[in-house]
């Protein structure tokens, strides 16, 4: 059985100061803070690359790891948006070249935004097992940096940069439970790069992501015989603080145990989710989690993950 074995990340140490940024748009510390969640924004450096974030990653992936060697990697896919210059070849090519990866590894993108690690993780673990595929990474990474108009009082201070690295393998840690999945074409327009500059309706999103995200939730711990209860730890993705306490708002038994800490990064697109990950549960007492990713596409995706 793939699961996941472990996660590791980077996040870059400059950044911007959020509310510097609050100042030129006149907005104050209760709304950096309790609509946006995030006082600091980390930025990549210009002369790093997309892939350089996910190398960064992964180094420290293997560093922490000593039994998972470089050679032993026969999977590797890079969730990302924002690949290196304009996309081609595909990230994970660029990244099995600077990691030293064999070359028998499988390597591909998958263009998906926000929801992009909960499709990742079942993505690897269905490619892996029905290749017979032992280790895996995979590797999320979308610097919207890249493409975020610094003078756009809607994006500027939502977006920070960061990459995370996890390691897919047999006797995992957190193994993957029942999972759903959705897609809405037709909200394509609210999130969407022209001219290489991001736009984003922040208020259709709000809605889609509060519509969608608590009931989508709902429909999964039904399918899977559970109750909120029965959910140690809700880690969705870190839209916005005000996203995150309305979704929490509708599990009206259990609110405390949604998970939010995007203070200091802000967020991080597909990385958001396996950052919570690292820093509050793979070392937790807990049991059974369940995560939710949604986004750009419009495109959403809910799964429980729980120890085997």
């Amino acid at each position: 059985m793939i699961g996941i074995k472990n996660i590791a990340s980077y996040v870059p140490v400059a950044g911007v100061d959020n509310y510097a940024q609050g100042a030129k748009f006149e907005k104050d510390e209760e709304f950096i803070l309790g609509k946006i969640g995030s006082a600091f924004l980390p930025r990549k450096g210009v002369d790093q690359e997309t892939s350089d974030l996910c190398v960064e990653a992964a180094n420290a992936l293997f560093a922490s790891n000593p039994d998972l060697k470089r050679e032993s990697i026969d999977a590797l896919i890079v969730v990302t948006q924002n690949g290196d210059e304009e996309g081609l070849p595909h990230t994970a090519a660029i990244v099995q070249d600077k990691l030293g990866l064999p070359i028998n590894v499988a390597a591909f993108d998958i263009s998906l935004g926000c929801s992009g690690y909960v499709y990742g993780i079942y993505a690897i673990k269905g490619f892996m097992e029905a290749a017979g595929l032992k280790n895996g990474l995979l590797i999320t990474a979308d610097p919207y940096s890249k493409i975020v108009d610094p003078e756009d009082r809607n994006t500027t201070m939502l977006f920070g940069d960061a990459a995370t690295a996890t390691w897919m393998g047999e006797n995992p840690t957190w193994a993957l439970g029942k999972a759903k999945f959705g897609t809405d074409g037709s909200g394509a327009p609210h999130l969407k790069v022209s001219d290489g500059v991001f736009f984003m309706n922040g208020r259709q999103v709000f809605n889609f992501a509060l519509l969608k995200v608590p009931a989508h939730l709902h429909e999964l711990l039904g399918e899977s015989q559970l109750s909120a209860d029965d959910i140690d730890a809700f880690c969705i993705h870190q839209g916005s603080a005000a996203i995150v306490d309305a979704v929490a708002r509708r599990f009206e038994e259990c609110p405390q145990k949604f998970i939010k800490d995007m203070v200091e990064t802000g967020n991080t697109v597909s990385s958001s989710i396996p950052l919570l990950l690292e820093k509050h549960i793979l070392d937790s007492e807990w049991k059974r989690v369940a995560l939710s990713g949604f986004g750009v596409g419009l495109s959403w995706g809910s799964a429980i993950i729980y120890r085997p």
